[in-house]
């Protein structure tokens, strides 16, 4: 298995130095696409991890349902208007193409895990409720969406993915407190690999953020451009410990190694 992870990440790191440097030459704007292809690998470890062992165990169905809102709310805006693209060649088409396959992979592991191999999904395990998440990022993007396509409803999905994406990891890192003391190499790159997205993402948005325009409650505080923001920092801050234990076991035990955590981290 240690081959093919050390493949798939090759392959995704080729594309995301071919997209940089040769379609973007360099632009900064280029790493939100960076960001969606690192997402995409996310994905696509999780689903070498199904089939090389022929098991959805440690992956959460709820968080990847939170992944299929958020990246259909996202396309829904970005595949057909300009207001929330990055700024050079790869925003015409291969940051969309990516965030696409990212829904495509979602989608066939949801079928992984909820039919094809539910024998093996911890459904006793997954069972953080997702839909006050689901409500609560909806009513928050109505309340705080900017402007950028200038139509209030693509305005505010675009803005309830990005909510949804922030929050999505909670149900996988709550089936990783239940699943006992190791976790499976994959799942653990997985969570990794989607905080690494979301740095990408982050450093971007903290660059544009006051480009974020919106229609300001309080006179002159930008309150789209900091909610983009806000969301990031939840992020990371939801995978404090587990970024702690993850480039621990990485550093003593290497890449294919399941992750141990302390029985602290347990539920």
């Amino acid at each position: 298995m240690q081959h093919g992870v050390v493949f798939v990440y090759a392959a995704f790191i080729s594309v995301a130095l071919l997209a940089y440097h040769w379609m973007a030459e360099g632009e900064f704007s280029a790493v939100l696409t960076l960001s969606g292809v690192f997402q995409c690998l996310a994905f696509c470890l999780l689903g070498v991890h199904t089939l090389s062992t022929g098991s959805v165990q440690g992956i959460s169905a709820k968080s990847l349902q939170l992944e299929a809102i958020a990246l259909a709310c996202r396309l829904s805006s970005t595949t057909w208007l300009l207001g929330y693209l990055p700024n050079d060649p790869t925003g015409d088409h291969l940051y969309q193409i990516f965030d696409a396959l990212s829904l495509a992979m979602v989608l066939w592991l949801l079928h992984r895990v909820l039919s094809a191999q539910s024998e093996t999904y911890q459904v006793d395990g997954d069972t953080l409720p997702v839909t006050p998440f689901a409500l609560g990022c909806l009513v928050l993007a109505a309340v705080l969406h900017g402007d950028l396509d200038e139509r209030p409803i693509f305005d505010t999905l675009w803005m309830c993915g990005l909510f949804l994406g922030a929050v999505a990891v909670l149900p996988q890192l709550w089936l990783m407190t239940r699943n006992g003391a190791s976790i499976p190499a994959m799942t653990s790159h997985f969570v990794a690999v989607m905080a690494f997205a979301r740095v990408l993402s982050g450093s971007y948005m903290y660059h544009a953020h006051e480009e974020i325009t919106c229609a300001p409650w309080i006179e002159g505080f930008n309150h789209s451009g900091y909610a983009v923001l806000a969301a990031h920092v939840v992020h990371l801050i939801l995978l404090g410990d587990f970024g702690y234990y993850y480039v621990k076991n990485l550093a003593t035990r290497g890449l294919s190694s399941p992750l141990e955590i302390p029985d602290s981290w347990m539920v």
